[in-house]
């Protein structure tokens, strides 16, 4: 048989990249195909990609941490790869307005209009947006940045729980979301070429886990907003020590000194929640805390945190967090058991 084309993926090395996932993406993507026979016994197969990194030209380039780069093939001279990776980029969730990288932007909509299939690793879904592509189309990004993203981009469907979402014409346009998501995005790309089989045997090689549960369990649900509103920020301060009271909300009206409806109006306007489920946010922060540390019974931690309903606050948790208390003990309070037993303070 005639020897098969290995697709060429292309990683966008650029200064704003995290060389750990560039490189994780590099080598997993050598592995594919190669790496399995083997771990049976076998002479080792081909790579089912060809990746290379790319970048504006190939000049050692520092990305983030003063990490050294150094790209084998300059954008002008890749105008079409079969596969195009953009990995994080390191920039906060209250300044994702990007500067510098117009040539990529527009590098990436050429290359999609020559028929690239494009994938963002956490927060490179926000260059990927830059370019206009996702106008239209559902995404996701890291948990912290789906807020910015979808008030940066208003007509980009932002899905914050999902870790992989694909969209456009020929689903040409894939996400990953947070942090080690990368791994799912590139099992993903690697089961789309290579069939199912082989991304399940590059993980078994890897040791790499699904993110099945999505990005909820790990995200904050309390995430503090900076607001000039005094008032707001008075019933902010309140509410952090008296989320357990039978009727928060009520204190926290009283802390900001405001008539009701004026309240509710400027708190959301503030934070991007009513005041109730801003109370929720946080207790339910509180019971995270709970169950990662310690042992008691569910009832009693729902009752510690400000619910006299303990079933509902299970409801409550699993639609807020995607597990339930029980699961979300199991997995994280083994984490931080396993990290302790190993020594970690």
């Amino acid at each position: 048989m005639p020897r098969r084309e290995r697709p060429t993926i292309a990683l966008l090395a650029t200064h704003g990249a995290a060389a750990s996932v560039l490189y994780g993406m590099y080598d997993l993507f050598h592995s594919a195909g190669r790496d399995w026979p083997p771990m049976i016994g076998l002479p080792p197969g081909e790579s089912a990609f060809h990746p290379l990194i790319v970048a504006r030209d190939t000049a050692p380039l520092n990305v983030v941490n003063d990490i050294v780069v150094t790209p084998q093939v300059a954008l002008r001279d890749l105008p079409a790869p079969d596969y195009i990776c953009i990995p994080d980029l390191a920039v906060y969730p209250g300044d994702i307005a990007l500067h510098g990288y117009e040539e990529e932007a527009r590098w990436l909509r050429d290359c999609h209009a020559r028929g690239s299939v494009i994938a963002a690793a956490c927060t490179g879904a926000m260059l990927l947006a830059e370019t206009g592509l996702l106008d239209g189309h559902d995404a996701t990004t890291h948990w912290a940045y789906c807020d910015a993203l979808a008030t940066r981009h208003p007509n980009v469907r932002v899905h914050p729980q999902r870790v992989v979402v694909t969209a456009g014409p020929d689903q040409r346009l894939v996400m990953g979301g947070g942090g080690s998501s990368w791994h799912d995005l590139s099992l993903y790309l690697i089961a789309r070429v290579a069939g199912i089989e082989c991304a399940m045997q590059t993980a078994r090689v890897f040791l790499i886990d699904w993110h099945q549960t999505g990005q909820q369990p790990f995200a904050s649900l309390a995430r503090t907003r900076t607001t000039s509103d005094a008032a707001v920020s008075q019933a902010q301060v309140w509410i952090a020590q008296h989320y357990d009271t039978p009727s928060p909300v009520a204190g926290m009206l009283q802390a900001s000194g405001l008539a009701e409806r004026t309240f509710a109006r400027r708190f959301q306007q503030a934070t991007g929640l009513s005041p109730l489920e801003y109370v929720h946010t946080l207790r339910l922060e509180e019971a995270k805390q709970h169950l990662e540390t310690g042992d008691e019974a569910i009832e009693a931690i729902a009752q510690a945190v400000g619910y006299e309903d303990a079933a509902y606050f299970s409801r409550l948790f699993r639609r807020k967090v995607g597990l339930s208390p029980a699961q979300y003990r199991r997995r994280f309070g083994g984490m931080r058991r396993m990290l302790r037993d190993a020594g970690a303070r």
